[in-house]
């Protein structure tokens, strides 16, 4: 989540409705951070101005589009610290999801070792290790993560 300036990340992915299928944003519009809080996005075909527009409007990026005729306009404002907290809490509410994620992932990772160690594929001691090693890998990554919440909230926070 960046938020020093816009990014073209923002909205490259988009899918916007284009002559009835939908289609990635950066497909069929070129886009350029002109300054720091302006996102350019010219269309390769004028005729899906009105559909990139659709589609920004709809999403949940919330910021509404300047349309000119030729290109469409996105500034974003200066973050007040209001949307600071709130920024804070979608980066928590993702963090939170990776925790979950990696812990998911450790479930998987120790239910192949107790097949393998049922198969007679490994030893018992050997699934002991290997469950200590993945639970010692498990909390370095968590430890990361919490270090990279910090630091973003931190920088979120910060005028």
């Amino acid at each position: 989540m960046r938020t020093g300036r816009a990014s073209p990340a923002l909205v490259e992915r988009l899918l916007v409705e284009y002559y009835g299928s939908n289609v990635p944003l950066q497909q069929i519009a070129g886009i350029s951070v002109p300054e720091a809080k302006v996102l350019l996005i010219t269309p390769y075909d004028r005729g899906a101005l009105s559909a990139i527009e659709k589609a920004i409007q709809t999403s949940d990026i919330g910021i509404n589009p300047s349309n000119d005729g030729q290109i469409i306009r996105l500034v974003f404002p200066t973050l007040n610290e209001e949307r600071r907290k709130e920024l804070v809490k979608v980066v928590r509410a993702k963090a939170e999801d990776a925790k979950v994620a990696i812990r998911n992932l450790r479930r998987a990772s120790r239910h192949e070792l107790e097949i393998a160690q049922k198969d007679s594929k490994i030893t018992t001691d050997d699934l002991e290790r290997a469950e200590k090693d993945l639970d010692k890998v498990t909390s370095e990554h968590i430890a990361e993560l919490d270090k990279m919440l910090a630091t973003k909230e931190k920088e979120l926070l910060e005028v």
